[in-house]
């Protein structure tokens, strides 16, 4: 097996850190999905190096927008370059190309927690059977493998696997394909697919858990500023949107790039994790009052909030009335992209479940329509080729 990981390695990395083994079988699923969604005349006027964007920015994508959650993670295991691909074949408008994590040696790297016993093949490897360990992230008590204390050459020795296999059966074929990218890695593949489709990709990184990063000295917000800066990425109308649970992270890239930028917002009940370590009282439910939503507005162009902050819930998981978080938003200033739409039962509000079985699919069309018809401006998904579908039959009516 040392040999083989060493060979893949070699096949994965090229000269622009994106080697042909990294897309080997992306497309697979989606071969011929592209042509669900050709970019609109906006979107493809945009220009194909850094710098050049057609003075479009984020009001030259289609609304509503298709952002395919951590790449196509219904179809490959998530934050792989194999999963962004995948979801750029499907048509996806924006590819969540980044949660942005740190490595002992400061690089940053994608993965969804900064825990990776779920989503590598970490806890196979006996020369780091001693790195398992406990640790408190943002109040919540989390065993396994973490990304700090692993340099990058260490987290490249590792291959991804699929985080929900109970769910996700058929992706755990592609466990072992693909490696733990870096962000430079995913600016290099943005790049290159920029040049190859004549137009900009759009990526949707995230800054994980901020605050914690910032305590260990891996502040997540320089470095991250200091790459898109050195790729000609942190104007305001450059390709790529900035995203995080905590309000402080956001105002201090505010302060140190241009781009689009969207605070994330959890369960109404929640208090983002730097409110928590500040002190500061006021749960999710403040923010998104409309003084909330203006004070947002003063420093970012955009929220991400649960899906159930747009049409909650009751206690049988059914649709209720959607609340006025749209057009409070809207009022604001503020874009709504919402998450996360997927297809299996599991995911889905009962109003849209069909058969007993959580893994199977759901009446996801049906889902889509209820969320699209409340106004929002788009929706991560982690099927871009259903939700491509069902933007379709909205804007079509």
């Amino acid at each position: 097996m040392g040999n083989e990981k060493s060979q893949a390695a070699r096949e994965t990395r090229g000269t622009t850190g994106v080697g042909r083994r990294s897309l080997l079988g992306a497309a697979v699923l989606g071969a011929g999905a592209a042509a669900l969604a050709a970019p609109t005349a906006a979107s493809a006027a945009a220009g194909t190096s850094g710098g050049k964007h057609g003075g479009q920015g984020i009001k030259g994508l289609p609304v509503p927008t298709v952002i395919g959650h951590r790449g196509a993670s219904g179809y490959r295991p998530e934050h792989t370059l194999g999963s962004y691909q995948l979801a750029l074949d499907m048509g996806a408008h924006v590819i969540e190309a980044g949660d942005i994590v740190p490595t002992k040696d400061g690089h940053l790297v994608c993965r969804h927690e900064p825990e990776i016993g779920g989503t590598t093949d970490v806890s196979a490897h006996p020369e780091f059977a001693s790195r398992k360990t406990t640790k408190i992230i943002d109040g919540v008590s989390t065993t396994g493998w973490f990304t700090e204390d692993f340099t990058l050459a260490e987290l490249k020795t590792l291959r991804a696997k699929e985080r929900i296999p109970g769910t996700r059966q058929h992706n755990t074929l592609y466990d072992g394909r693909w490696e733990i990218p870096t962000f430079e890695e995913v600016l290099a593949w943005r790049a290159e697919q920029s040049r190859k489709r004549g137009r900009e990709v759009w990526i949707y990184p995230e800054t994980k858990h901020p605050t914690y990063f910032r305590k260990l000295g891996l502040g997540l917000e320089e470095r991250l500023a200091r790459i898109l800066r050195a790729h000609g990425l942190h104007r305001k109308n450059s390709p790529v949107i900035l995203q995080s649970f905590e309000p402080t992270s956001i105002q201090r890239l505010n302060k140190l790039v241009d781009n689009p930028l969207a605070v994330l917002l959890s369960t109404a009940s929640s208090r983002p994790a730097d409110f928590v370590d500040s002190g500061d009282p006021r749960t999710v439910a403040d923010l998104i009052t409309p003084e909330g939503l203006a004070e947002i507005a003063g420093y970012a162009g955009g929220i991400g909030p649960t899906l159930d902050l747009i049409i909650p819930k009751d206690a049988a998981g059914k649709l209720l009335a959607p609340t006025t978080l749209v057009k409070d938003a809207h009022a604001a200033g503020l874009i709504l992209h919402p998450y996360t739409m997927r297809n299996e039962n599991t995911f889905l509000p009962a109003d849209f479940k069909k058969g007993t079985d959580p893994n199977a699919y759901g009446d996801a069309f049906g889902a889509f329509k209820a969320y699209f018809a409340t106004g929002i401006d788009g929706v991560f998904s982690d099927n871009c080729d259903t939700a491509l579908l069902a933007r379709e039959d909205f804007v079509n009516g």
